[in-house]
């Protein structure tokens, strides 16, 4: 007992003074993402552990630095954990992973030359402003955000081709903005079943501000509602 009301004693003593500089600094060296009840039981906690690991005649190392890591933690307010789950979050807000099936009533061959020149893909997808072939492998693409707000153009690169099998691309080093596709076409009958993966991730630090900024729930939406207007596209017969 008078462990743990040492350690809530402590805490409230570096709390205090925690306050104290905060409100004199403009910004805080490490934030708080530890709350209040959590940090009275882990000063606590901490304090037991790392007492209980010292006092043996031999000393309990793993003990001793669970409860100063605990008790740190407990101190300072700030957890390196959450603050990388929050991370993990945020990144996932500018990542669009979509993945699809389709049968289109066309034969195969019909299917895959429609793909496989990218400049068709803007006349079904609406996202996609223009697709510029450069050479046989590499084009350049330009997408549009909700509304036609924002515009990105990156090049991209033809991984793999397999005639009427598969075809998979890939944006080039140090683009604006990382994305990738595989459709894989099978024949079913007189029509073509297909496997569509596209993605859109914003790359870390300056690069990819503009594109986090155009990447987002409702760019998502448009890039799946575009994979699927394929099929009405193709049997409405426009291509």
């Amino acid at each position: 007992m008078n462990i743990c009301l040492q350690g809530y004693k402590t805490f409230y003593i570096m709390e205090t003074q925690t306050q104290s500089l905060t409100q004199k600094a403009h910004k805080p060296m490490i934030k708080n993402n530890v709350s209040t009840l959590e940090r009275i039981i882990m000063v606590t906690s901490g304090a037991y552990l790392l007492y209980s690991g010292l006092k043996q005649k031999e000393k309990d190392l793993t003990k001793s630095s669970l409860g100063g890591g605990m008790l740190l933690r407990g101190i300072s307010g700030y957890c390196p954990v959450y603050d990388a789950v929050d991370h993990l979050k945020n990144d996932k807000a500018h990542n669009v992973n979509i993945r699809l099936s389709s049968f289109i009533n066309k034969p195969v061959s019909e299917v895959y030359a429609f793909w496989r020149n990218l400049e068709n893909l803007p006349k079904f997808m609406n996202h996609l402003e223009s697709v510029k072939t450069i050479d046989s492998t590499v084009s350049e693409w330009t997408a549009k955000g909700p509304a036609g707000i924002g515009r990105l153009s990156w090049k991209a690169e033809i991984v793999k081709d397999e005639k009427e099998r598969l075809l998979s691309w890939h944006s080039l080093a140090d683009s604006s903005i990382e994305n990738a596709g595989k459709v894989v076409f099978k024949s079913k009958g007189n029509g073509t079943e297909l496997d569509i993966t596209i993605s859109y991730h914003a790359p870390l630090g300056v690069a990819g501000e503009k594109a986090a900024r155009l990447i987002n729930p409702f760019f998502e939406k448009i890039v799946r509602d575009d994979v699927q207007n394929l099929k009405s596209y193709l049997e409405s017969g426009h291509n």
